[in-house]
Parts: structure tokens; C-alpha cells; sequence
């Protein structure tokens, strides 16, 4: 699985594009703040994504999207849990994908394969399946939010 440390200063100037988030490193075998799963797992708190070397790209590509995702006064009170209902998790995990695309040491193929490693399970059985053929609606929320244009690219912005 592709970790952070692997592409730390992508993912850092990634992340930055999407003000006021920032990220910051926590030191090997300390606990993570704000991780909703614990460690390895990425941490939320505020507008803080915290990381550690062997946190997983998919877990800060995922927290991130989170952030970019809610409303802003959920994320005004943020503290580990994103919450959010299905739509948005759909979104979240669709906007991760499409930030993997923007890392040259990632990209989408890569991240289908590490989702489909941790677990997350799709209806058409992997993550490939479902970006390339179930998710019509989760792109539809992100352009309906302003937060990805027509041709599939972030806008960088945050839902209002």
C-alpha cells in the first residue's frame, strides 16, 4: 500500500490547494490525532489533516476530500468524525480518486487497488467498478457543489 512517506511533498502541496487545510506529520508510532480509525489512518481536526509516514495515501486522500466535502459548519466544529450521509460519502470517495490523479506518483489505478485493499466495498465489487460505472451520482453532487468542473477536475474550493 502506497504510504505517505512515499509521496509526502506531493500530497502536501496537493492538500494546500485547498485553503485552509494543511497538513502535519506526526512522529512514527505515536498516536494520530483526530484518526476516526486509529492509527496508521489519517486525523481530522479543524482544518489539520495529521500524518504519519506510514499513513496510507488513500486515508489522507479520503480525510481530505471529508474536509472539502461538508458544509462549513460542520467544518467549523470538526474534531475526527466527517459525518456526512451517503451522498457525500459517495462524493468524498469519488473526489479522492480524482486527487490521486493529480499526484504523479499515484494516480487512479493505483488508489483502486489500495481502496479495494483496506475495504472499501463497492456494488459492482471494486472501486474500479463502481468510479467507471456507478457513480454518476457522486460526480453529480461534486459539480452540483462547485467543488469539480465539467471535465472532472477540483475546482480547489470548498463546499459552501
Amino acid at each position: 500500500m502506497l504510504c505517505y512517506h512515499d509521496c509526502r511533498p506531493e500530497i502536501d502541496a496537493l492538500l494546500r490547494r485547498f485553503k485552509p487545510l494543511c497538513t502535519a506529520r506526526v512522529e512514527s508510532a505515536s498516536p494520530i490525532p483526530g484518526s476516526y480509525w486509529g492509527a496508521p489512518e489519517a486525523g481530522l481536526i479543524g482544518s489539520v489533516i495529521y500524518l504519519r509516514d506510514d499513513t496510507p495515501v488513500h486515508s489522507a486522500l479520503h480525510e481530505a476530500a471529508h474536509f472539502v466535502c461538508m458544509d462549513a459548519a460542520r467544518r467549523a466544529a470538526l474534531h475526527t468524525d466527517a459525518g456526512g450521509g451517503f451522498a457525500e460519502e459517495d462524493a468524498v470517495c469519488y473526489l479522492q480518486i480524482l486527487m490521486a490523479n493529480q499526484l504523479a506518483t499515484v494516480g487512479a489505478e493505483r488508489l483502486f487497488v489500495d481502496m479495494d485493499a483496506w475495504g472499501y466495498s463497492f456494488r459492482l465489487g471494486s472501486t474500479a467498478a463502481w468510479f467507471e460505472r456507478d457513480a454518476a451520482d457522486a460526480r453529480d453532487w461534486l459539480l452540483r457543489h462547485g467543488l469539480i468542473d465539467t471535465a472532472g477536475c477540483p475546482t480547489w474550493k470548498l463546499r459552501a
